[in-house]
């Protein structure tokens, strides 16, 4: 069953990223994916810490499926590559920067408010 929860929560997840991306400006829609997922992810993680009584299937699928799915390392890295190659470098290095700083800003965030709810 958690196979199953994982697919199941891995095409959301991917469906999300899709509609998102679809409305918003590429890059900045993979940035706030990436932030967002952080946190959720952070958050999910962090709150099941303390719920063992939460099924593996729903745990699972939350986590490795839906945000699995729904942040994406692979598209952040194909478009850091394609502003370079564009003599885009400060922006490359902004997006980069703001990547990094605000996923671990997402993820502490999500730490937090899951060890205090």
């Amino acid at each position: 069953m958690i196979y199953l929860s994982v697919m199941i929560g891995g095409g959301l997840g991917s469906l999300l990223r899709f509609l998102i991306s679809s409305f918003g400006f590429l890059p900045f829609a993979t940035v706030f994916i990436n932030i967002v997922g952080s946190f959720i992810l952070s958050f999910l993680t962090f709150f099941f810490l303390d719920r063992p009584e939460v099924p593996p299937d729903l745990r699972f699928g939350l986590t490795a499926g839906f945000c699995g799915g729904f942040t994406t390392f692979s598209t952040f890295s194909v478009e850091v590559y394609a502003m370079v190659l564009d003599n885009h470098i400060g922006q490359a290095a902004f997006y980069v920067l703001a990547s990094f700083l605000g996923g671990l800003l997402a993820v502490a965030l999500g730490a937090f408010l899951a060890k205090n709810c």
